[in-house]
Formats: C-alpha cells, sequence, structure tokens
C-alpha cells in the first residue's frame, strides 16, 4: 500500500514516514500543499494524510482541489485544532476521517488500516484464501496450521493479491502499489520477491503454482480446489529468518516495538530540538514587531503556522506542558485576530516558558500518552474534587442569541449568567461576581464601549477578563475595543468550543502572569 503523507513539520514528516515504513506501507511525503498536488496528480496511492495548516497551499484547499477533480482515494487530515469547526470544515472538504494532534500512535494506524481497508472488495481485517490466511490487525499469516515468516514487501505483496483475489496485478501495479517514488524498482525486483514468497508458501505446504503468472499480463492468487489441496503437518517455520521479520506478536514484542519506538523519538528530537528553537525565534520576532506596531499580516500569519507546528511536534513527542503553550500562542496568533501592541508582553510570558520547556528537554523519558484531557476524561470522578465552575455573565440585546449560545455553553462546564439590558449591568456584576465579562457592543441605551471603560475606572473591576463577541470584523472597531480596554475580540459567529477556549486561554494568561 502506498501513502502520501503532505506535513510542513519536517519532525513530524520524519517520525510518520519512518513509523508507516516500519507497518509495511510505502511512502512519499511533500513538504507543502503545491508539492502534495503534484505527487497526487502524478502517481497513484491508496491513502493520503494531509496536515491541515500548510505553506502555499493549505490542507482544506488541497483536500477542496482534489475532490472537485474526481479524486476518491482515502484522505486522512491531521490537525493541532480540536475544535469542531476545524473538524467540520476539513470533512465537508471531502476528508474521510480527521484525527488531532497530537495522536494516538496506534489509534493513527488503526485508522490508517481501516480507510485503507474500506476501498478494499474485502474490508475485514482477517482474509482468507482456502488455507491461506492474513490478519492485518497483527500481520499473521497462516497456511492451515503453519505461520509464515515473511519480509514486509513480502507480506504487502501477499496482502495485496489475497484481498483482490481476482486480479491479474501487473509488474507495473505492483510498482507503483509498494515501492515508493524515491525508490527505484525494476521488474526484476518483483520477480524477485514472487520468487521468494513462492518458495516460502511452498516450505509449509502451500502448492507451488498458488501464486500464479499470466505471462504477459502478470501475477494472481490462484483459487485452491480444497479437496485436493494437503496441508503440511504443524512443523517449525524456516530455519532461515530474513530481516525486517513479521513474527507472531506476544507481550516481550510489544515491549520491543516499545522502546524501538522510543528510541526513534530520542534520535529525532536530538537532530529537530533546535528547529522547535528556531520557531520559537521566530514567533519572537513577530512579537517584537507587534510590540513596535509593525506587525504585518504575512508575518503574523508566519508566526501563527510557527506556534501551530509546535502544538503538533511537541505533542508528538508527549511534552504536554510545553504544547499547551505552544497552544496558547496558536490561538492568540490567529491571522483573522487584530493585535494591539500592548499585548505584546503577555505573549511574550507564554513564549518565554516555552523556551525554558524545550531547552530543558534533552531526553524524551516516556513513551507519549494521550492527549491530557483524554487521560482524564478516564479517572475516577471521585478520586478528587472537580474543579470549580466558571461564572460567565453574557451581555447581549439579542434575545435569539441569549436564549441558544448559554445552552452550548453550559455543556462546556461553565456557570452562564445573562443580560439582555445593560442598564442593568452593575447590580448583576455586584450580585453575582462573575469571573468573565463577555460584551456585545451595538446595544440600546449603553453600548459594549462604554460598559468596559466603566468597568477599568472602578477598582474592584479593573482586572477582570473583559471580551468583546461581536459581528462587526472591522478592524477599527476592533482596536478601539483594546483601547477602551478589552482583553479579547472575537466575531460572531463562534462556535460554543472556540469561546471555551478562549475563556480558559485568558483565565490561565492572567493566573501566570500573577504567579
Amino acid at each position: 500500500m502506498r501513502i502520501l503523507v503532505v506535513e510542513d513539520d519536517e519532525i513530524l514528516r520524519t517520525l510518520l514516514t519512518q513509523r508507516l515504513n516500519a507497518e509495511c506501507y510505502a511512502i512519499d511525503a511533500a513538504k507543502d500543499g503545491l508539492e502534495g498536488w503534484d505527487y497526487a496528480s502524478t502517481y497513484e496511492y491508496d491513502l493520503l494524510i494531509l496536515d491541515l495548516v500548510l505553506p502555499k497551499l493549505n490542507g482544506i484547499a488541497l483536500c477542496q482541489k482534489l475532490r472537485h477533480t474526481g479524486y476518491t482515494v482515502p484522505i486522512l487530515m491531521l490537525s493541532s485544532q480540536d475544535t469542531s469547526t476545524a473538524k467540520i470544515m476539513g470533512l465537508n472538504a471531502g476528508a474521510d476521517d480527521y484525527m488531532v494532534k497530537p495522536f494516538d500512535e496506534p489509534e493513527l494506524i488503526s485508522r490508517i488500516r481501516a480507510l485503507l481497508r474500506r476501498g478494499s472488495s474485502n474490508p475485514l481485517p482477517i482474509v482468507t484464501c482456502g488455507p491461506l490466511s492474513l490478519n492485518s490487525s497483527t500481520y499473521e499469516v497462516f497456511y492451515g496450521e503453519m505461520a509464515l515468516t515473511l519480509t514486509a514487501k513480502e507480506y504487502v505483496l501477499l496482502e495485496m493479491m489475497m484481498r483482490d483475489s481476482q486480479h491479474v496485478f501487473s509488474s507495473d501495479e505492483i510498482l507503483e502499489s509498494l515501492w515508493s517514488s524515491e525508490e527505484f524498482p525494476v521488474d526484476a525486483t518483483v520477480r524477485s520477491h514472487m520468487r521468494r514468497l513462492r518458495k516460502k508458501l511452498t516450505a509449509v505446504g502451500a502448492p507451488p503454482d498458488l501464486i500464479a503468472t499470466s505471462h504477459g499480463r502478470g501475477y494472481y492468487l490462484k483459487i485452491l480446489d480444497l479437496s485436493t489441496t494437503t496441508i503440511a503437518p504443524a512443523r517449525e517455520t524456516p530455519d532461515i529468518a530474513p530481516p525486517n521479520l513479521l513474527i507472531e506478536p506476544s507481550k516481550s514484542n510489544e515491549l520491543m516495538q516499545q522502546a524501538q519506538y522510543l528510541e526513534l523519538l530520542n534520535d529525532t528530537w536530538k537532530k529537530h530540538r533546535s528547529t522547535c528553537l528556531e520557531r520559537v525565534e521566530l514567533i519572537r520576532s513577530a512579537l517584537d514587531r507587534l510590540h513596535s506596531a509593525q506587525l504585518t499580516s504575512p508575518i503574523q500569519a508566519e508566526a501563527y503556522r510557527a506556534a501551530h507546528t509546535l502544538v503538533g511536534t511537541l505533542g508528538t513527542f508527549g511534552l504536554h506542558q510545553a504544547m499547551q503553550l505552544a497552544r496558547n500562542l496558536d490561538q492568540e496568533l490567529h491571522p483573522d485576530l487584530y493585535l494591539e501592541p500592548n499585548q505584546a508582553q503577555s505573549f511574550r510570558s507564554f513564549l518565554n516558558q516555552l523556551q525554558q520547556q524545550i531547552e530543558q528537554t534533552l531526553y524524551i523519558e516516556n513513551l507519549p500518552t494521550m492527549f491530557e484531557d483524554r487521560a482524564k476524561a478516564i479517572e475516577d470522578p471521585t478520586s478528587k474534587p472537580s474543579p470549580p465552575e466558571i461564572k460567565v455573565m453574557l451581555v447581549d440585546d439579542d434575545p435569539f442569541f441569549l436564549e441558544t449560545f448559554p445552552h452550548h455553553l453550559k455543556s462546556y462546564g461553565f456557570q452562564v449568567l445573562t443580560l439582555n439590558d445593560p442598564r442593568q449591568f452593575w447590580s448583576v456584576l455586584e450580585g453575582n461576581h462573575p469571573d468573565v465579562v463577555i460584551l456585545d457592543i451595538q446595544m440600546q441605551q449603553i453600548n459594549g464601549f462604554e460598559l468596559c471603560q466603566e468597568l477599568r475606572s472602578v477598582d474592584p473591576w479593573q482586572k477582570i477578563p473583559v471580551m468583546f463577541l461581536s459581528a462587526d470584523s472591522n478592524a477599527e472597531t476592533q482596536h478601539k475595543a483594546f483601547s477602551v480596554g478589552a482583553d479579547d475580540y472575537l466575531c460572531k459567529p463562534i462556535t460554543a468550543q472556540s469561546l471555551s477556549d478562549r475563556i480558559h486561554n485568558r483565565l490561565q494568561r492572567i493566573q501566570s502572569i500573577v504567579n
């Protein structure tokens, strides 16, 4: 099976390529969307893995472009954006599946197998052809009771033929499916692999012509006549074991694979840790420009892409604390957000902590676990007290918005106070003491700007986070919001999860500054 990986992060691209090669897949890798388009429109693939945020042509646009040309190959999209909006965008663009970085490595492999089986005439993990059986979940191959010991290429060659046993595979088809574009095999390579595979099959009792040759056309798996088939009695597998063997899974084998993967992670981290620090410096340069009011849209987009890449990279290595710091920067530097010079200092606080985390990590001690939030989800809820609810005060004169949106926000663990008459603002505020205030701008009687100015002039409320949520995306309006004391500005429409992320991010930043 041949897979194209389109990922601009060299570290993740290397890890994915090496890990999928170990799973018997032939891998081509592209570093940006345009290069991914060139590969996909030139070569035949069984699966595409696309990052969402790519230079030159992003993953959404590339996916749409491929689907508009009638491209039907399964597409798995990867992203650091763990929001329902991002997932919906990816799936609506034509992706078949969506995974969030950092991903659980066994889950990624399982999803890849499932997508590849989906396009097969036999979508089950276990395939049988008479006494010959293959389990793609464990890489076990048996002829009767006899286990076969195969190299990676021999295994995928046999699996391809078993999953489409009615098809005659030409040498060109086999070369296209099982070798990457960087390899240069020839017809003799196919003949050599076929000869070794046949020899191993006959050694366990299979007939010599189980893999038959159609002269001038190619190779096919011959349907076995079970009434005349004789199966060799159980005996030991061949004495000579070629390199890269696929052996029966066991606990010791699993531990060995984990140790090998940890070694791979450390080798990759040593080579590319400096790349992570270079991305930190790129973000620092952008913040220097922000501080001096010289930040341009292209530079902000470049800094955002650097932060976004760090989220996936650091999470893949299991550096969850560093990953969360990068995620905070990723959310704050989004190209759609208007940034004020006075925000640069608080961003630097996150960046300095992030740099320290990377510099202090000289090697990876343990295999990465799944994203921390997923681990917390399976903890015993009685083992420790639940965190206190965050109290949000939402001020907006749109009755439909106040009726529907708070319901979604409550599902994320917030206690929501709603107010449709800004004239009652102070009585509700002082009577409930919210943690965050969210204001609309255009309201009758009193607008959001006036309320924010009043808040910043009253001592007990000067430091409460104030966020504007408005349908107005005009840069001048956003600038005015920050000038009257806003901490954040978001545009409608927005998902409850996106707003939840921004609220938590705002409170975490305040906490980090206080500490």
